[in-house]
């Protein structure tokens, strides 16, 4: 059973100008490892990570606060490089609570031009 869907879409330009402090404070270390391996779309990936944090918290149904930080979030890649929730902390709770021990998380990433969009489902 679904019990929450979310969608973001985010202008990859937004984190041009972010300092390395505030990418740190917000990306996981491996996260940012990821996106300096490719440097020419290293904001690209950074704006995917955003969005698919952004597309969580909108299925959830909740935000980032005291509850829930930024690093309760992150974007990981299986063996065949998919991408893939990592969901600790807070999320993990909001989580448990919304769908149950045994929530199962899905989500996609895309990205065109100026553009990377985020859709999450979780499941029941």
């Amino acid at each position: 059973m679904i019990v929450g869907i979310g969608i973001d879409l985010v202008e990859c330009g937004r984190f041009l100008d972010w300092s390395a402090f505030k990418k740190q404070r917000i990306f996981t270390k491996k996260e940012l490892e990821y996106a300096d391996n490719d440097n020419a779309n290293s904001e690209k990936h950074l704006a995917n990570f955003w969005a698919a944090r952004e597309a969580f918290l909108k299925a959830l149904g909740t935000g980032f606060g005291d509850d829930i930080s930024f690093s309760d979030v992150s974007v990981v890649h299986n063996d065949l490089g998919r991408p893939e929730l990592l969901i600790s902390g807070g999320a993990k709770g909001a989580l448990k609570e919304v769908a149950g021990a045994d929530a199962r998380v899905f989500l996609s990433i895309t990205d065109q031009a100026d553009y990377c969009a985020a859709m999450v489902v979780i499941e029941k």
